[in-house]
This record gives C-alpha cells, sequence and structure tokens, in this order.
C-alpha cells in the first residue's frame, strides 16, 4: 500500500471550496479541518497517514531523522546488543557511539526520535478513532474494519515504546481532548500491556485473514503481533494457540530460498505476515518511502554499490555464531573461542584466501565479506567497501541493500539506497521459531525440534547458497538438522535462543529478544570484553543488570510532561 500525500488531499479540498467573505477568517496552513476529513475520503487519508509512520519517517527534518525511529530498530536491537557496530569512523552519529558503547543518556537525541516517532503514529491512529464516528458515508463493515486496523497500529506503536522504554503513558482516542492541550500529560506508573493486548485482540477479532491492498494488516498479522507480545510477557500458552492457529491456516510458507525474504522482487511473498512498505519513484517528495531508515547502512566505496556511508557493520561475533561443527549443527557455547578469518587491515589489492572452515550459508546472506559475492555485485573487495576498517570492523550489512539489477526500478532515481525492498517485521519463519520457544516451556520438546529443524532444512537447501562465478558455493557450507531427540529443556532452549539468532541477524531483533528471554547481561557482559580486544571503544562496557534492560525515558519529554510545574513523567530505575 502506497503512501499519500496529504498535501494534494488538501489542494483538492481547497479546490472545492467557494469563494465568499469568509476569506478574513485565516485557517491554520497546511491543516484540515475535523469536518473535511469526516468521510470516507477523508478518514482513509487519515488512516494512511497512521500506516506511514510504521518505517518511523514522516515529518519534517527537523522533527527527527529517520534512522532515530526507524522500523527496523537497527540502531536500537542490532547495534545496541553483540549483532552489530555503529560502523563508520567514530565522529559520525556520535549519539549512536554511546548506545553502542553502553554510555546510555536521557538526553541522547535518539531515543527522543524513537518516542515521538511511536507517539507520532499513536495520535495519527487515535485521530482515525476520533473522526470516524462522525463519517455517515461508510457501511457498518467497512467502519468494523477502519477500527480494528487503526487499533491494531496503535499496539503496535504502543509495543515498540514498551519494549524500548518499558513504562511508558499509554494514550488512546478518548485521551486526548483538542481543548485540552495537556490532556496527554499522563503518568507512566501504570503497565500497559493489558491495553496492548486489548488493540491486537480486537484487530485479531475483525480483520480479515487477507487484504487486496498490500501492506494493510490482516487477522494474521494481528494474531502474530499479539502472539509475540504474550512472549514478551512469557505467557507461552496462550501465545502457542495464536501461533498454532497460524500454522492451521495454511496460508503461509517458507520460501524455499532464504534470501527471497530480502530482495525488493520478492516482497509481499508467501512468508510474508506483516512488512513495512517501501516504495520508489512513486512522487514522494525526495524518495522518502523508499527504505529511508537505512539510508546510512550500505558499503561506503570502492566503485561498487553506493558512496555512502558505512554505517550497520555487523560484528566479528555475529560472524562466529554461523560457525558449524562436523555434524554441521551450531556451537552455542564454543562458536566464539576462535574467529572466522578476516581481511582486517589486508588491503583489497593484497591477496586473501576466506575462511575455509565450515559455515551455515546464513551468513553469506547476512553479512558482507571479503572474497565473497555481495549480491550480484560481484565479489565484496573488503577494505575498499569499509570506511574505517580499524574502527568499524571488516564487514559489510547486506540483507536491506539492493541489486544491481534493482537499480532504476526498485531505487529511487536520484538516491539508490533509498529502495523499495520491503522490511519483513514479522515472517513465518518467526511464527515457527516462537512457536519452538512456546514448546519449551509449556509443550514437547520433540515439536520444538521439528520447528526448528524445518528452519534449517530451508537453510540447507543448496539452491541458495550463494555461489562464485563457476557456479559452486562460494564457501563451505555445512548445515544438517537435529537428529538427535531433545530431553533436556535448558539445552532445548538455548538451541532455539540460538537458531533465532541465526535467521534474524541484523534484523533489530537481537538486544529485544536477549531481554525478554532475561539473559542480556550474561550475554553481553561476555561479548563486551571479547570484542573489546577488536574495537577498543568497548573496553570496560558493561550491562547493568536492572538498568539496562530498558533504555531511559528522554529527559526532554519529562520535563515537557509538566503540569502544575511538577513532571507526570517518571524516570525508569538506574538512570
Amino acid at each position: 500500500m502506497k503512501k499519500i500525500t496529504i498535501f494534494l488531499f488538501i489542494v483538492c479540498c481547497m479546490m472545492a471550496t467557494s469563494c465568499s467573505d469568509k476569506f478574513l477568517e485565516v485557517q491554520p496552513k497546511a491543516a484540515l479541518s475535523n469536518t473535511v476529513l469526516q468521510n470516507k475520503a477523508g478518514i482513509n487519508a487519515l488512516l494512511i497517514g497512521a500506516y506511514s509512520l510504521l518505517d518511523g519517517w514522516a515529518t519534517a527534518e527537523g522533527a527527527y531523522r529517520s534512522y532515530q525511529s526507524s522500523g527496523d530498530n537497527w540502531v536500537y536491537g542490532s547495534v545496541a546488543s553483540d549483532d552489530a557496530y555503529k560502523g563508520t569512523i567514530a565522529g559520525d552519529q556520535p549519539p549512536i557511539s554511546l548506545i553502542e558503547q553502553g554510555n546510555i543518556q536521557s538526553d541522547n537525541i535518539y531515543f527522543r526520535g524513537k518516542w515521538r516517532g511511536m507517539y507520532d503514529g499513536i495520535a495519527r491512529a487515535n485521530d482515525v478513532l476520533q473522526n470516524l464516528p462522525m463519517a455517515k458515508d461508510l457501511t457498518e463493515a467497512e467502519s468494523k474494519q477502519i477500527i480494528a486496523e487503526s487499533r491494531f497500529l496503535r499496539g503496535h506503536y504502543h509495543f515498540e515504546l514498551k519494549k524500548m522504554f518499558n513504562m511508558v503513558p499509554y494514550i488512546d482516542d478518548k485521551t486526548y481532548s483538542p481543548s485540552d492541550l495537556e490532556s496527554t500529560k499522563v503518568p507512566n506508573s501504570e503497565d500497559i500491556w493489558p491495553k496492548i493486548n486489548a488493540d491486537l485482540q480486537a484487530a485479531y477479532d475483525v480483520l480479515p485473514p487477507t487484504q487486496t491492498q498490500k501492506g494493510r494488516v490482516t487477522k494474521w498479522a494481528a494474531a502474530a503481533t499479539l502472539a509475540k507480545a504474550y512472549l514478551f510477557q512469557k505467557k507461552y500458552a496462550e501465545a502457542k494457540t495464536l501461533l498454532d492457529a497460524i500454522v492451521a491456516s495454511g496460508q503461509y510458507k517458507l520460501m524455499p530460498l532464504y534470501h527471497d525474504n530480502f530482495r525488493a522482487v520478492t516482497n509481499n511473498n508467501a512468508e510474508s505476515i506483516f512488512e513495512i512498505e517501501h516504495s520508489v519513484n512513486d512522487g514522494a517528495s525526495g524518495g522518502e518511502n523508499g527504505n529511508i531508515g537505512a539510508t546510512l547502512n550500505y558499503p561506503y566505496g570502492g566503485g561498487g554499490v553506493t558512496t555512502c556511508c558505512g554505517f550497520f557493520q555487523p560484528s566479528q561475533n555475529l560472524v562466529n555464531a554461523f560457525k558449524t561443527d562436523a555434524n554441521g549443527l551450531p556451537l552455542p557455547d564454543d562458536f566464539n573461542k576462535e574467529d572466522i578469518k578476516s581481511d582486517q587491515g589486508i588491503e583489497s589489492t593484497a591477496p586473501f584466501t576466506p575462511y575455509e572452515g565450515t559455515v551455515d550459508p546464513r551468513l553469506d546472506h547476512t553479512v558482507g565479506r571479503r572474497g565473497i559475492p555481495f549480491l550480484d555485485w560481484g565479489v565484496h573487495p573488503g577494505k575498499l567497501y569499509v570506511r574505517d576498517q580499524a574502527y568499524g570492523g571488516p564487514y559489510s550489512p547486506k540483507k536491506h541493500v539492493m541489486y544491481r539489477s534493482d537499480v532504476g526500478t526498485n531505487t529511487f532515481a536520484s538516491n539508490p539506497r533509498l529502495n523499495a525492498n520491503n522490511y519483513r517485521m514479522i515472517r513465518y519463519s518467526h511464527v515457527l521459531l516462537w512457536l519452538a520457544e512456546a514448546e519449551v516451556e509449556v509443550g514437547s520438546l520433540e515439536k520444538a525440534r521439528d520447528y526448528v529443524n524445518q528452519i534449517r532444512r530451508r537453510a540447507a537447501n543448496p539452491d541458495g547458497f550463494v555461489k562464485g562465478a563457476d557456479g559452486k558455493p562460494a564457501a563451505n557450507y555445512v548445515i544438517k538438522e537435529y537428529t538427535s531427540a531433545w530431553t533436556d529443556k535448558a539445552v532445548a532452549r538455548k538451541a532455539v535462543q540460538f537458531e533465532e539468532r541465526l535467521e534474524f541477524g541484523m534484523e533489530g531483533h537481537r538486544r529485544f529478544d536477549l531481554v525478554r528471554w532475561g539473559i542480556a547481561d550474561q550475554v553481553l557482559n561476555a561479548y563486551y570484553p571479547a570484542e573489546a580486544k577488536k574495537r577498543s571503544y568497548l573496553n570496560g562496557v558493561t550491562f547493568i543488570k536492572g538498568k539496562h534492560e530498558y533504555f531511559p525515558i528522554p529527559l526532554q519529554e519529562i520535563l515537557n510532561s509538566q503540569k502544575n510545574g511538577q513532571p507526570t513523567l517518571k524516570q525508569n530505575p538506574g538512570y
């Protein structure tokens, strides 16, 4: 579903207005009165506006930058975890460096950018719900679906805030009053999970299994999002019921090729449950409907993909996680004892032989590394693609990057970094691995093993291996299924969690997963000292349990929340 430009809607409304002496009653520019919007066309425009915040970008540049509120959470979920470095150079976007280095302060502009982006989305969803009752040209069925879509979006945006900041205020359509500009200054003393659950459940109860317009939320997208929320709350039985229903629907399946989840030409495929839609060359100013939140995250130069900007570089720890043993299985306890060979410090003109040990084939769909084909751009040249190897390491991000064959069609005409490759927020592989989690906790370990093996079976499809110019696999790919029965819950849990890292690496989920699993302090406090030997800026970094599970409430928002001289927002513990 393409975003619409609200300005065009305003122009149409102005053209339809007759002339009179009421021109002296000046209305605010770039604003629409409620009466103009209280019809089917207006309500749909408001709803599309609420959808448009899914990618975190729909306001003026001065409000917040696209990458502060990006829908893929690359800063907060990946750079703030063991998956990725900020990359580029030390002096570029220092607020991200502070987050990466555990110097997490409430005045960091990135936190405020995410906060504002999500509450903007909530406000837009509430606008729909407030104006809908006055629209008399909608059928009852149309109204019910609009309410369901709006409540899903409101639930989603609150969910994003909840997993970022934990104690946040819940704002619904009854909270805001146009006659009281302080009506949304409500305390953050309430756990809002029940209200998030209620919004998502309401959407699930009403929405259809499919939609004619791609991008509109469906019954199963609502079910998957609610199941995910239940997992965050450790309500495994409730999550399992919903996830089982998605599987039983028969509507989704794993794509045969893993990399079809990261290509513009395979957007909205049979595996997709909930995607953030991107489009280009559609009339939007500056290509802003493209994948703008990832606009910094491309190889830096070398005459290849782009000349900017070198951010979001995979960590050595993530690369090491893709090693496999003689049986083609991962090494959850020992993967980081020895590094996969890299070209750190080696010029692109110097000889280099890539790592020859066995690896999971998903490595080379997740990470760009020297000597391996980089999509259809040719062999990754190493240092030439990296802005500063000494600072950001030798690897490049890959999953969101456009193919050479996309340039001009699925890329914006004047900036190919703005591309039409959707962000797959939830896909069927999520459902299977979340089901594996639920089965470990409240069901059958053998069912959990089967779900994990379905994921590994797809990854083992040789048709999906990255191949060299000779048509042979570009590396020593060895991946196999778990054949021995799972009888120990702790071992099974670790296997499922490790599989999720491999399947969803560099997709913005990792830190949030570590927190909800309750192992963030263990994992990250092992990661920092080991990685500091390569990235000195990580020396002394510590994840503090009881504090760093959540980011601080933005300081400016606390100041802005004052009523009668006292703030209504309370800061998170430890900040």
